[in-house]
């Protein structure tokens, strides 16, 4: 099943009245209340979702920025945004679904089947010259049940021994995996033996994906292959989710480390890495990915989400 939707197959969609539920996850490091961005205008039937409320837990410092909820405060959150079992899902952002994609991952891993992404996001309504609507929505309560297990997830030791025995990708910023700043976390670097792979460079300038021929040859030139256990991970777990959506797309599996760095550098104890600290086959992609990421769109999505 396609993770990715257009624009004119959502609006038919809605149009049919199909059980269809649509998801605004709009959320930024600089601005994570997304409310009044969704008030001020939607796409219409979709209901606003509070990442940090509704897509996040809340502990201590070692379990991250964003750790899992617990899976009974997402069935209520779910049920709230009108969803019923069998429905399909389809959730975007304003920033090429690198935000939104925590939502994509989330409700997959709680048994939702049909989760898909605005490709483009919610640029890719308007594009179309598609419209918008105004204000809050009163949403019908859903009966969804959900139950987590149906993706891969790691802990922080299976993270610590995939970057020695796999591939550990690092989705965010090149300079906050080399080390250069940490604007956030306690701790400048990255998780040893993990590959840098930013994930605003998955996208092309419109905030599309890019093509998933392009997408496997980035991937397996940072060593990714159908043999070799795959994870990933970012600042807090949401970013992460956009690259394990691109792996997906490209044709690969990935484990998620849900701490992500937030957790590591706050747990007393783990060693922490600097500079590009690449294998010699992946450093070339390492390269191309930094150029990449500092192009102006690439530059301006990773500044508003590398949480």
């Amino acid at each position: 099943m396609s993770i990715l939707i257009e624009a004119d197959e959502l609006r038919a969609l809605v149009q049919q009245d199909a059980p269809v539920r649509v998801l605004d996850v709009r959320w930024s490091l600089a601005q994570p209340d997304g409310r009044p961005a969704y008030l001020a205008g939607h796409i219409p039937g979709a209901v606003y979702v509070d990442l940090e409320a509704d897509l996040a837990g809340h502990g201590a410092p070692s379990d991250g920025r964003h750790p899992l909820p617990a899976v009974d405060d997402l069935q209520a959150a779910a049920r709230r945004w009108g969803i019923d079992d069998g429905d399909t899902v389809v959730v975007y952002d304003d920033l090429g679904n690198l935000s939104s994609a925590r939502a994509w991952w989330l409700l997959g891993h709680a048994g939702v089947s049909d989760v898909r992404m605005l490709d483009g996001a919610l640029r890719a309504w308007t594009d179309a010259g598609l419209p918008l609507e105004h204000g809050e929505r009163t949403i019908t309560r859903g009966t969804v049940h959900l139950s987590y297990g149906s993706r891969a997830t790691l802990a922080i030791d299976e993270a610590a021994e995939l970057a020695r025995t796999g591939v550990l990708l690092d989705a965010r910023a090149p300079e906050r995996f080399r080390g250069d700043v940490e604007p956030v976390d306690p701790r400048a670097g990255h998780i040893p033996g993990a590959v840098n792979a930013p994930a605003a460079v998955t996208l092309d300038a419109t905030g599309r994906f890019l093509p998933r021929e392009q997408l496997r040859a980035t991937f397996e030139a940072l060593g990714v292959r159908p043999d070799a256990p795959t994870g990933v991970y970012c600042g807090s777990g949401v970013m992460a989710a956009a690259d394990i959506a691109a792996l997906a797309l490209a044709g690969f599996d990935a484990a998620l480390y849900p701490g992500s760095w937030s957790a590591w550098s706050n747990t007393p104890g783990r060693p922490v890495a600097t500079g590009l600290a690449a294998p010699a086959a992946t450093a070339p992609a390492v390269a191309r990915a930094t150029t990449a990421a500092q192009t102006p769109g690439a530059t301006n999505r990773r500044a508003a989400t590398d949480e």
